[in-house]
This record gives C-alpha cells, sequence and structure tokens, in this order.
C-alpha cells in the first residue's frame, strides 16, 4: 500500500509513520516530490490493521496497491528514475545510445569499435563476453578475456561498459570490470541470478523475455530490486509472436505503458527486435517518438565476418548516420543526444 501525505507535511510526522510501520516488521520507500510525499509500503500490510495509520499526523489518505511488484511501480516513486552509469545519466534529458558488437572477438575490434562510436554519439559501449546462443556449437563469447579487452577501451575512450551476465560465476568475474550488468531475454526470470544480481550496488539493464508480458517484467526487476538494488533499466528487445518477417516483434507499445506502469528509464533494442540492419535507423526513430530513454545498438567493423549477429549490426558508417538522424528527432521530443 502507498501512504500519502499531506502537503507541507512536517518531517517528524514522516518520521512517526516510518517508525510504526517498521516496528511492525513491514519495509518503507520514502518518495518526495515537488507536490507530494509518499510512503510505499512493503510487506503483509494485514499487520498494520489495528494501527488506524489513516488517522496519524500528516497523512492524508491510504492508496492500495493491486500490483505484485511495488518497488518498480510508479505509485511508489511519481518521480521518473534517473540511473547513473559513471557519469552518464539514463532517464533524464539526455537520449542515451549504446553501441558496440553483439560479441567481443579480439582486443582490435572491441577498442576500434568503441572509438567510433563515441566519434558518432554513443555514451555507452556494450559487448558481449558471455554470449547464451541457441546452438551449443555457436560461438560463446571470449568471457575474462574479453571483459579485460572492454575494460582497455573504456581507457582509451572513457565510454562506461555495459556486458550480459549469465551466470553466479559470471556475476563474480564480471563485477571487477564493467560498469553495468545486461541481464538478457533468456535469463529476465532466473531469479536466482536476479538475486545475487539485486545484492551488488552495479546498475542493471534487464531485457525483457522472449514471451515476457509487462507485468512479468516489471516482477523481474521487483526481484532485484527487493535485495536493495534500485539501479534498474529495462530494455524492449522485441517479443516472440507469429510474424516471421522479422526476428522477432518490436513492441513499441511497451514504452509508454511502461512509462505509464513505472518509474523506472527503458530503452530499445531494435537490432534484436528485427534481426535486420535496414529497419533498425527506422525504429529508433520510432522509440524516440514514443518517449524511450535511449537505444542499444549492435555496431560491427565488418558485419559480413561478425561472429555473431551480423545481419542486424551497423557497420560504423551506418552508424554515425543513424546518430545523425536522430538528432532532430530527440530534440523534438526534449531531449538530447
Amino acid at each position: 500500500m502507498i501512504i500519502v501525505m499531506k502537503p507541507n507535511v512536517i518531517e517528524q510526522d514522516i518520521k512517526n509513520v516510518i517508525n510504526l510501520v517498521e516496528d511492525h516488521g513491514l519495509k518503507t520507500h520514502l518518495s518526495t516530490g515537488d507536490q507530494i510525499t509518499i510512503i510505499g509500503v512493503v510487506g503483509d500490510k494485514s499487520k498494520l490493521s489495528k494501527c488506524n495509520i489513516e488517522l496519524m499526523g500528516g497523512v492524508e489518505k491510504i492508496v492500495p496497491v493491486t500490483e505484485s511488484y511495488k518497488l518498480a511501480n510508479k505509485k511508489f516513486n511519481m518521480n521518473s528514475s534517473i540511473i547513473k552509469v559513471r557519469d552518464v545519466e539514463i532517464g533524464g534529458n539526455k537520449f542515451v545510445i549504446m553501441a558496440g558488437p553483439c560479441a567481443i572477438e579480439n582486443e582490435k575490434q572491441i577498442i576500434e569499435t568503441a572509438h567510433a562510436i563515441k566519434k558518432s554519439g554513443a555514451s555507452i559501449l556494450r559487448g558481449g563476453a558471455y554470449k547464451p546462443r541457441t546452438s551449443p556449437y555457436s560461438f560463446q563469447g571470449l568471457e575474462e578475456e574479453g571483459l579485460k579487452y572492454m575494460a582497455k577501451a573504456r581507457e582509451e575512450t572513457g565510454l562506461p561498459i555495459v556486458c550480459e551476465v549469465t551466470s553466479l560465476k559470471s556475476v563474480e568475474t564480471a563485477y571487477k570490470y564493467v560498469d553495468m550488468f545486461q541481464i538478457g531475454a533468456r535469463n529476465m526470470q532466473n531469479f536466482y541470478l536476479l538475486k545475487e544480481i539485486g545484492k551488488t550496488n552495479t546498475p542493471v539493464l534487464l531485457k525483457r523475455g522472449l514471451s515476457a508480458t509487462i507485468d512479468e517484467w516489471l516482477n523481474a526487476a521487483e526481484y532485484i530490486m527487493s535485495e536493495g538494488n534500485k539501479n534498474v533499466v529495462l530494455c524492449e528487445r522485441g517479443i516472440r509472436t507469429f510474424e516471421t518477417a522479422t526476428r522477432n516483434t518490436l513492441d513499441i507499445s511497451a514504452i509508454p505503458i511502461i512509462k505509464h506502469k513505472s518509474h523506472l528509464p527503458i530503452i530499445v533494442d531494435p537490432c534484436h527486435a528485427t534481426g535486420k540492419r535496414a529497419y533498425v535507423n527506422p525504429l529508433s526513430k520510432a522509440s524516440v517518438a514514443v518517449g524511450a530513454d535511449g537505444i542499444m545498438v549492435e555496431v560491427h567493423p565488418n558485419p559480413a565476418v561478425a561472429l555473431s549477429d551480423g545481419p542486424q549490426s551497423l557497420p560504423p558508417d551506418e552508424f554515425e548516420l543513424l546518430c545523425n538522424e536522430l538528432k532532430p528527432f530527440s530534440n523534438l521530443v526534449g531531449k538530447t543526444l
């Protein structure tokens, strides 16, 4: 439930409510905005049935929360969250572009790509060191060696780095290198992994599962946040439907729905959504128009020889063109690249 405090409530009244709730074994989440102060309550609210909280000083009303996710719910935090990845803010007035190869293949490839994407306007370098592939015979990634190459690319460019983690062991290793963990679509409901990620303070990019509903996706975010890590960014990457013209179907409606339901930032991955390079540019523009906070784009120096996802990767010159064409769209919605 949510306890809505009166305008101009004094600090002592807020403390009194929080102390009462926590004394009964529940957790609280305080959100203070310009116009309203709310106290989110997580736990068995039946323990408060005899407390008459609505009669306490400074309390305006009590609002029940019917959704199973609480911390990710916009009712708990009326202000949109801004997640910092080093000095890059996601969810603010900047449209953030993450870019880089699907898979890190060698040191030269990732460093060359990092310099190219920074020159074009990207703010975060993405790269895959752990690659969960449909076929066990496909390239599985360089693991820690690849992470070391990414760290070197960060040293040279200053770009924060994001990499997918697929197991508890990979989390332990990647924690030493990355600025942001990525949870891929196949692991969105790997609840043990989500809990372990939640015990860190490292920002998390949580991709939507292949067939996950929006509420299931937000509940996955809740697993992370309930362990203490509130630094979650959502990523819509397309869902599985009957359509075969694209690799997946980009659910463009998910962006405004998430903005309505949650305070968490959301970005779009148009490459995995379509699987085809030709559709990345128009869907990136559509993502800006519906209110996304950024995009994640796969960029490779030579997509024709890429070890993973070459058909959906942009060469550096096409990525530069995309960034330039996105500028007027982002300006229209009040964001800058």
